[in-house]
């Protein structure tokens, strides 16, 4: 029997059909949760890429959903116990915004202690693979980074020079190291998550706020602060946060092994690094946000450093003491991590 070409095409497509059915099925669609804007550059410059890559790598069977400004609903500070509980697959956050879950992690948010946003980001994975994943338990870590060092926004034009001029004011932290910061340089801490800031500045709640500057247009700072501080090219950074991009650990032992081995090529050192230095990389753009609209940005005098860092070098020691109040070698850990600092952050 002769077969018509016109019912061989559609045998040939039905097949074709079928055969791709499978892939379909097994596509799988990962919620991607986070407190900043969808314009931000975490997202835009940092997840959307990755969530791209992991895309391409898996022909289309892994999917981002993402989620920016806590869309998916509760605070910046329940991010981690979302991805860890199963509400989101994925999160983006700052870890220690949930004080005291992560001591051993948050080291790396001692003042003075950072230089750059990549060299650091290396060593922070590196430190927690080796020393604290524990304090990630029910998730898996997927890559880690830290930012490119909190720097002083202030709404007063004629910003901070000196130590004494810090005195009395109220200044916005991040996490709890940062507010000890403040509060040894004779500041008022009033820790809060980025998102809050913006309005605490406008209506004059805090007289400024410790943000590093890949968060500036986040919080529209370059709007509201009229002076900016810095520390000078090469200098170990104010303070610095430490930051998680984690999936739930039950829906990566769920995925087929070809899946979960696009993860892993997408994961690791290298993406820390990579999530560092997209911080690393706006400072210079974002600086001119702010001078293009006439804000001054200072920066401290190497002699003013010295007395900041003077000022503030019993909170190492404190940290050494808690951490090793819970059970663990805080001296030896808090060398480990100036180890790693003096191997990739140069």
């Amino acid at each position: 029997m002769r077969i018509r070409p016109a019912f061989r095409l559609a045998v040939t497509a039905a097949f074709a059909a079928f055969a791709l059915t499978p892939a379909l099925a097994q596509q799988v669609v990962l919620k991607v949760h986070h407190f900043l804007p969808a314009t931000s550059n975490v997202q835009k410059n940092i997840i959307e890429p990755w969530c791209d890559k992991v895309a391409k790598d898996s022909g289309d069977r892994l999917k981002c959903q993402i989620y920016p400004s806590m869309q998916l609903g509760g605070t910046p500070a329940q991010l981690f116990d979302q991805a860890r509980d199963g509400v989101a697959d994925i999160v983006w956050t700052l870890p220690t915004y949930s004080a005291g879950r992560f001591v051993k992690s948050e080291v790396f948010e001692l003042p003075f202690f950072t230089r750059s946003g990549r060299g650091s980001s290396q060593a922070f994975w590196q430190y927690v693979q080796k020393s604290a994943l524990d304090e990630f338990a029910g998730t898996k870590p997927l890559w880690l980074h830290t930012n490119d060092g909190s720097s002083f926004h202030m709404t007063s034009p004629k910003g901070l020079k000196t130590l004494e001029e810090l005195k009395g004011l109220k200044i916005r932290s991040a996490t709890r190291l940062n507010s000890r910061m403040l509060a040894a340089l004779g500041a008022t801490p009033v820790q809060m998550p980025l998102p809050a800031v913006p309005e605490s500045m406008a209506k004059g709640v805090i007289d400024g706020a410790m943000v590093p500057w890949e968060g500036v247009p986040a919080a529209k700072l370059q709007e509201i602060a009229k002076s900016h501080l810095d520390v000078g090219p090469g200098q170990p950074k104010f303070a610095n946060s430490i930051f998680a991009f984690v999936m739930n650990q039950a829906k990566y032992d769920s995925l087929p092994a070809d899946l979960k081995k696009v993860i892993d090529g997408n994961s690791g050192v290298q993406m820390s690094a990579t999530a560092g230095e997209k911080f690393d990389a706006v400072v210079v753009p974002f600086h001119k946000l702010a001078t293009d609209r006439g804000n001054q940005v200072f920066v401290l005098s190497p002699e003013e450093l010295a007395r900041w860092t003077k000022a503030t070098a019993e909170i190492d020691e404190l940290w050494v003491k808690e951490v090793s109040a819970k059970g663990a070698n805080g001296g030896a850990l808090l060398e480990d991590a100036r180890a790693l600092i003096r191997q990739y952050d140069r």
